[in-house]
């Protein structure tokens, strides 16, 4: 560890607590302290404090960091929509920093007010939260904003009897592929404070030790046995550098890389510690004037981390990874996985991104199914210079197959894996895979059988925008498919199919929400199987990014050409998997010219009735402006 970073005397607290799953009897918390410390928490129901028992589990990631999952089991079940409260202390005696300022709405004690309401009413869900995005417009632009700082908003606008049962985070929580030079600069300068060792990385990583390489990490990538670059071995031709994204000359490499990155976007604290000053040896004059720009987005992004933390600890949170989670594109194909499989590095710094999901999402998830061994290998493989034992946990994790998860509210909430369970092209491994395979569909039937109603998690859109859908289908018919990223439920036949069977199977529920992210714009759908007189009533309702766009222009043409191609007279319609279905898009509220698309970033939030049906759709703006999706008059 660096001498100068084991001078600093670092807060308790480094990130957290996040309230994650709430259950009938149980409450869990996910924390990131600096001390190996022991936590407690109390809950309580106004002024009196549940009888409940405190279990802790704790990995140690760095010498001054560790992670524990918190969960507090109580004696009786909670009391359904009524305020709720928790107090967390160390049994150390350790101070626990939380100011009103960064953690409290109006609570008048360090108690955190939270409500549990297993009866969803309302929620908010979003995606796709990129630290440095729109650094190009800044100059012109006032801000970029960020929709969990809107999230915190509306809670503090909204009286908590009203808030919503949870916030869904579902994909692109961090953008491991797409690094900013003063993100990467914070991220090296956090190693160091935190004391995480370095893993023994193979081939030419192992010179990350040496220089972080701003700007240039392609360098140390490995070549194809055929002396390729991996730009056109993985990606067959796209023009695109390291792991698909043009962004991607600071992917994150190491898992101590990854950790810092969820510490520093979650949370304000390190931050305090960290200087955004040009770092040594960077001299490239592009690359300085660049990092200067990125430095304005990440100083404004920093600004809203006390909201961001704020409503995380206020808010049970789901989560669920999409693909720049680990790095664009990830298992787009059945080509892309050999190739980046077959090479120890590439392994590596896949392994390490699923890794760092692991224990900063995927953990709070569903607590229960992590038994204790598993975890135990986990603190193994982190505190070992074993690289052998590294490769076996990772091993291990990109074996795993209990990414999806559910929680027991009403409407059930069902997390979908989209990324790792893959239905593979059997004609052509350079064609898309499907989002799922028929297994993975099948075990979904069974689990949703029989239910009035069921929210989806989809990170893609099972249901998009049908001229982008037929683009990438253009694409992949030239043998280019990751040009245009063609992650979409129709572009493998198979899981298209097996799709379609779901929602006209017998037993299958009446009402569907679908949300999704992952596009970087929003919509809202209302869905009939035509020829049906029992349909099921389908919502395909899409909020990204969190701060995030699409190319403002670029998509005011699709959304336009979409309207005339794809018309409901449109005999292009019968070209379509989807034709089985009576799509009716949602206008937004303010839109003109017959807009569909709402190209602004901010949080999806959805209100229900008491069977499941959404009796609201909008999207709540970084601009502070709400958008209402409204029901379009011709049906």
């Amino acid at each position: 560890m660096n001498s100068m970073a084991t001078d600093v005397t670092l807060p308790s607290i480094i990130a957290g607590p996040i309230l994650r799953k709430v259950e009938a009897n149980a409450v869990h918390l996910w924390l990131a302290t600096s001390l190996d410390l022991t936590p407690t928490v109390s809950v309580f129901h106004g002024a009196n404090s549940l009888i409940s028992e405190t279990q802790c589990t704790s990995i140690h990631v760095g010498a001054r960091l560790f992670i524990k999952l918190i969960s507090v089991t109580l004696k009786d079940s909670l009391p359904n929509t009524e305020v709720l409260g928790y107090r967390l202390a160390f049994e150390e005696s350790y101070p626990v920093e939380l100011n009103s300022g960064n953690y409290l709405y109006d609570e008048q004690d360090d108690t955190i007010q939270f409500i549990w309401k297993p009866e969803i009413s309302s929620l908010l869900h979003g995606s796709c939260r990129k630290a440095h995005f729109g650094y190009q417009q800044l100059a012109s632009r006032a801000s970029i904003g960020d929709g969990l700082a809107q999230a915190d908003r509306h809670l503090s606008r909204t009286n908590i009897s009203d808030w919503p049962s949870l916030l869904m985070l579902s994909g692109d929580q961090i953008y491991a592929d797409d690094v900013a030079g003063p993100m990467l600069y914070a991220i090296r300068q956090a190693v160091d404070l935190l004391g995480i060792k370095e893993e023994r990385l193979p081939e030419s990583g192992h010179r990350l030790h040496d220089d972080p390489f701003y700007y240039c990490r392609e360098a140390l990538l490995p070549k194809s046995e055929q002396g390729d670059d991996v730009r056109r071995q993985f990606f067959k031709g796209k023009k695109k550098p390291v792991f698909t994204t043009d962004t991607a000359h600071n992917h994150l490499i190491s898992f101590a890389e990854i950790m810092c990155m969820y510490l520093l976007v979650w949370s304000p604290t390190l931050w305090a510690y960290i200087s955004l000053e040009i770092p040594e040896g960077l001299t490239n004059e592009d690359h300085r004037t660049r990092y200067l720009e990125e430095r304005k987005a990440i100083k404004e992004f920093v600004e809203t981390l006390p909201q961001v933390q704020r409503v995380l600890a206020h808010l049970p949170t789901a989560m669920i990874f999409d693909d720049h989670d680990v790095t664009d594109d990830w298992n787009l194909t059945a080509d892309w996985e050999q190739t980046a499989y077959g090479h120890e590095l590439s392994k590596r710094i896949l392994g390490n991104a699923l890794f760092g999901y692991m224990i900063c999402q995927g953990w709070g998830n569903n607590p229960s199914q992590y038994d204790d061994q598993f975890l135990k290998q986990a603190e193994l493989a982190l505190q070992s210079q074993d690289s052998v034992l590294q490769d076996e946990y990772i091993d291990q994790l990109l074996a795993y197959e209990q990414w999806h998860y559910q929680w027991d509210t009403q409407p059930r909430l069902v997390v979908l894996d989209t990324r790792t369970r893959r239905w593979r092209s059997e004609q052509n491994f350079n064609h898309p895979s499907g989002l799922m395979d028929w297994e993975a569909i099948t075990d979904l039937q069974q689990d949703i059988k029989d239910l009035d109603s069921v929210i989806l998690v989809s990170p893609a859109p099972m249901f998009g925008v049908k001229l982008i859908e037929a683009i990438q289908e253009v694409f992949t018919w030239f043998g280019k498919p990751l040009m245009v990223d063609a992650e979409n439920w129709m572009a493998h036949p198979g899981s298209a199919y097996a799709l379609m069977n779901l929602f006209t199977h017998a037993k299958t529920p009446t009402n569907f929400v679908i949300l999704s992210g992952d596009v970087h714009y929003s919509f809202a759908y209302d869905i009939k199987l035509r020829s049906y007189k029992s349909s099921p009533t389908i919502w395909q309702i899409t909020s990204s990014g969190l701060r995030n766009e699409f190319p403002n222009t670029l998509l005011e043409w699709f959304d336009r050409l979409n309207r005339w191609l794809y018309a409901p007279w449109s005999p292009l319609n019968i070209f379509t998997k989807r034709r089985s279905l009576r799509i009716s898009p949602r206008k937004p509220e303010h839109a003109s010219r017959g807009e569909r698309l709402i190209n602004q970033s901010g949080i999806g939030y959805v209100r229900l009735d008491t069977v499941g049906r959404p009796t609201e759709i909008a999207q709540l703006g970084n601009n502070h402006q709400k958008t209402r999706f409204l029901v379009s008059k011709k049906k």
